[in-house]
Parts: structure tokens; C-alpha cells; sequence
């Protein structure tokens, strides 16, 4: 039996990145999932490839969609309840990137991070918080990034997602407090994602840890016992810059 046998998960951005990894991680532990990307192939890939990284059966559905776009979400939520008849585990993954100076930035970059890295895991959070509260029970984990607290030039839409994300968990933590639901804030530092790995030189990568490693804190956060929350973990290796970070 695995931690999270007989456990389900909706797991946003679960296709590539840190998603495919926290995925992976899940169903090595025989958690049955939800998982949602833009894209269906991609989809269809990371399906082949949980089935074969679980040791037993499980249910894995997919939904293809933008996690920004309320009508996706309500569709996915719908989509989750048809399949599943409770909701143990909310993983806000689906991330956005886009920068620039702040006297050069786009408006349509600036909304598509937020709708993203913040709207998106608030319409999310909304939908699961009415299933958690009549079961009485539930865990939400939010990805963050350090740079909730330490800010580098030309992130603003990414930072601004990423500090609300952070008041989004505080406060998910504190409602869900009377219905036995909690809220953890996972913020990694810097990850050899596939998309970082290709825009970077090996040259000027800065140090670095692998998807599976940070997946390993979600899955500890995930099988916590009910009355314990990690309400902030900060994770990054040890050699990137980050108290001073400028």
C-alpha cells in the first residue's frame, strides 16, 4: 500500500516540469488523479508515463484546458466530480513566466501571468473548498517561488502572482481551519525544468535541483497527518543565492 492509496488528487500543470513531477511522486504512491495541461498530447505523454511509474492500477483523467479561463476550470471541477466521489488533494501547479522591464511590459503578458499563477489558482481553490468543506476534510498545496519574498528585474507579473499567491495560502489556511482543511505554500528555487534547461546556456545556469526532488516536499507535505500543515517551505539548493539576493 502506498501513502496515498486510495487518496485523489486534481493536479493543475501536470504535464511538464515541476507538475510531471509532483505527478510521478503521486501515483508512486498510488494516488488516483486528476491531471489538467494546455495541451492533450502532452497529456497523453505524462499519462503513459504515470501508468508506467505505478506499481498498481490507477484512475488517471485528463483535462485539457486553460486553467486562467473560469469556464475551463468549472469544466474541469465538473470533470473531477463526475470520475471521483471525493476530493482529498488541490495541487495549484499551472504556471505563466512572461517579463520584461516594468516601462516595457505588455499588458497582455502582465494579465496572462496573473490569470495564470493567480487567478486561475483562486477560481481553482474556490471550486475545492466547496467540495472539502461538506466532507469536512481536505489539503490544498500552492506552488509559489522565492520569488514570493526576493525579487529579481524585469518579474513583475511573475513576483506580483507570486507574493498573492502566498496571501492566497494564509488565508485558505485560516478558513479551512473549521473544516478540517489545510493549505501548504511549497516556493522552489531554481529548477532544472524542462523550459529553464532549454533557455540557458549550461554556462550560465545558475546551481540547481531536479523536479523529483522538490516533488518529494509535496509529497511530504501531501501525506502530513490531517492536523499538520507546512504553511511556507522554501526549497532550493543550498548554493543559490538567496538571503541578499538582488
Amino acid at each position: 500500500m502506498g501513502k496515498l492509496s486510495g487518496k485523489t488528487a486534481l493536479i493543475t500543470g501536470g504535464s511538464k516540469g515541476i507538475g510531471r513531477g509532483i505527478v510521478l511522486a503521486f501515483v508512486k504512491e498510488g494516488c488516483d488523479l486528476l491531471i489538467s495541461s494546455r495541451n492533450q498530447e502532452d497529456l497523453d505523454r505524462m499519462v503513459e508515463e504515470a501508468r508506467a511509474a505505478a506499481e498498481h492500477d490507477l484512475k488517471i483523467v485528463t483535462h485539457a484546458g486553460d486553467v486562467g479561463c473560469s469556464e475551463s476550470v468549472d469544466t474541469m471541477f465538473e470533470k473531477f466530480k463526475a470520475n471521483f466521489d471525493y476530493m482529498d488533494l488541490l495541487v495549484n501547479n499551472a504556471g505563466a513566466f512572461n517579463g520584461g522591464p516594468i516601462d516595457q511590459l505588455a499588458l497582455e503578458d502582465w494579465d496572462h501571468v496573473i490569470n495564470t499563477n493567480l487567478r486561475g489558482p483562486f477560481m481553482c481553490t474556490k471550486l475545492a473548498m466547496q467540495i472539502m468543506k461538506p466532507q469536512n476534510n481536505g489539503r490544498i498545496i500552492n506552488v509559489g517561488s522565492i520569488s514570493a519574498t526576493r525579487v529579481r528585474p524585469g518579474s513583475a507579473p511573475y513576483s506580483t502572482s507570486k507574493f498573492g499567491i502566498q496571501g492566497l495560502t494564509h488565508v485558505t489556511a485560516l478558513e479551512g481551519r473549521e473544516f478540517n482543511i489545510t493549505c501548504c505554500g511549497l516556493h522552489p528555487g531554481n529548477i532544472a525544468t524542462e523550459r529553464r534547461q532549454a533557455s540557458e546556456a549550461v554556462e550560465d545556469q545558475e546551481p540547481m535541483m531536479s523536479v523529483h526532488e522538490l516533488a518529494e516536499v509535496a509529497l511530504l507535505m501531501a501525506t502530513l497527518p490531517q492536523h499538520v500543515e507546512i504553511l511556507d517551505a522554501v526549497v532550493l539548493p543550498h548554493q543559490q543565492l538567496y538571503v541578499g539576493r538582488g
